[in-house]
């Protein structure tokens, strides 16, 4: 984990930004750190993520925890794939870059490492 995205109460202390085209995701100070097992697909546009077929994917440890979803300033979120939908970048739709269950209403998960900081 890059030095100086975790401010001392655990949030981030930069802005959280798309990989591929810069957009906005989340403000600092928005999010705090979370570390949890999570499998996340591979990279695509959001179209071929809610097909429901993921053959492969990455075990993800480091997100930012949202606990609102009108807190992200451009997510998007795919259709339901189980109990799961994929966040993704609501500019180009690429992801995922996180994660939300169903049954965890409150909890939204991003992926330090699928998206920069600012």
């Amino acid at each position: 984990m890059e030095q100086g995205l975790v401010s001392a109460d655990g949030r981030n202390s930069r802005a959280v930004l798309c990989q591929r085209c810069g957009s906005k995701v989340l403000p600092a100070g928005s999010a705090t750190l979370a570390r949890r097992e999570l499998n996340l697909p591979s990279m695509r546009k959001k179209s071929s993520l809610a097909e429901g077929s993921h053959p492969e994917g990455e075990l993800l440890v480091d997100h930012w925890l949202v606990h609102d979803m009108f807190t992200f300033e451009n997510v998007g979120f795919t259709k339901d794939v189980g109990s799961v939908k994929f966040l993704v970048c609501a500019d180009c739709e690429v992801g995922p870059i996180g994660w939300h269950s169903l049954e965890e209403k409150t909890s939204f998960y991003v992926a330090l490492e699928r998206v920069n900081h600012e």
